[in-house]
C-alpha cells in the first residue's frame, strides 16, 4: 500500500505556486496612459526628422542646380520627399494671366524701351494682297485656319460662304477681293480673323500673319500717302518700322460699311 501512493503522486510538483494577483485598474490605466505619451512624441520626432530631410534636400538641390530626376538617378539610395507645387500652380488666376501678359511682351517685336514709350500702339499684323496692314487687339475676337464652307447661292462674289464655327454659323468674306477686286489664291495654311459686328461675328481673309507688332508715335509716317483706293477709307494712320509702312486697318469701321454688310447679289 505504501508503494502504490508514493508511486502515484510520482512526476507532481511538491506544492503549486499561487497566482499572481490582476493588476489594479489604476495601474493599467497609468501604463496605456505612458505608453499612448510615448507613442505621440516618437510620432512628432519622426515628422520633425522627415520635415527636416525635407527641407535639406531641397536646399541642396537647389544649390546643385539638378533636376528632381538628375537627382534620383545620381542617388542609389534616397530620402522619401513630399511632391512641392510649383509656384506658379499656387498663384491666383488674375496674377497667373499677368505673368502671361508680361512674357507676351517679352517677345513683342521692337525694342524693349518702346514697351512703356509715350504714344505706344500694339495689334496685330497681317498681310492683304501687298499691304501691310495692323488691326487692334479689341477688334479681333480670333484667328482661325480657314473653316470648311458652305456656299451661299446669289451671295456676292467675296462672300466666300458660310462656316460652322462651335456651333455658331459665320460668314466668310474674301478682304482682299472686297477691297481690291482680285479673288484670294486660297492655301492650307490660310488664316481668317474673326471680327465682331453688330448681328453677328464674321470672319476676313489674310494673305499672311505676322503676328504682334508695336508702334511709338516717332515711327507715324503720312498715311493718305501709303493707302490707295479703298483702303483709304479704312486706314486713317501708319507707321514705319524697319523701312517698312504699315498701315493702321480698321474692322471696326469695316464692320459699319453698308456694302460690306450687303452681301447679297
Amino acid at each position: 500500500m505504501a508503494k502504490r501512493g508514493k508511486h502515484k503522486h510520482k512526476g507532481r510538483p511538491p506544492f503549486a505556486a499561487a497566482p499572481a494577483a490582476p493588476p489594479s485598474p489604476a495601474a493599467v490605466d497609468d501604463a496605456s496612459a505612458a505608453a499612448d505619451v510615448d507613442a505621440d512624441v516618437e510620432l512628432d520626432a519622426q515628422a520633425d526628422v522627415q520635415a527636416d530631410v525635407q527641407a535639406s534636400g531641397a536646399e541642396a538641390l537647389e544649390a546643385s542646380g539638378m533636376t528632381a530626376t538628375e537627382a534620383g538617378e545620381t542617388a542609389s539610395i534616397a530620402p522619401a520627399r513630399v511632391p512641392v507645387r510649383p509656384a506658379r500652380l499656387l498663384r491666383s488666376p488674375f496674377l497667373a494671366l499677368a505673368d502671361y501678359e508680361q512674357r507676351s511682351l517679352a517677345h513683342v517685336a521692337g525694342l524693349p524701351e518702346q514697351l512703356d514709350a509715350p504714344g505706344l500702339w500694339r495689334g496685330v499684323a497681317y498681310r492683304v494682297g501687298r499691304h501691310r496692314l495692323t488691326s487692334g487687339f479689341d477688334e479681333v475676337v480670333e484667328i482661325l485656319p480657314l473653316p470648311a464652307l458652305t456656299h451661299v447661292p446669289g451671295a456676292l462674289p467675296w462672300l466666300l460662304g458660310i462656316a460652322n464655327i462651335r456651333g455658331s454659323l459665320l460668314p466668310v468674306v474674301d478682304l482682299k477681293q472686297f477691297l481690291e477686286g482680285e479673288r484670294t489664291v486660297l492655301h492650307e495654311r490660310q488664316r481668317v480673323l474673326v471680327v465682331r459686328q453688330p448681328g453677328g461675328d464674321v470672319a476676313v481673309t489674310i494673305d499672311e500673319l505676322y503676328g504682334q507688332r508695336s508702334f511709338v508715335e516717332a515711327q507715324a509716317i503720312d498715311a493718305s500717302a501709303l493707302m490707295d483706293g479703298r483702303y483709304a477709307h479704312f486706314v486713317d494712320r501708319a507707321y514705319r518700322m524697319n523701312d517698312q509702312d504699315w498701315g493702321v486697318f480698321s474692322l471696326e469701321r469695316l464692320s459699319r460699311t453698308p456694302e460690306f454688310r450687303q452681301a447679297a447679289a
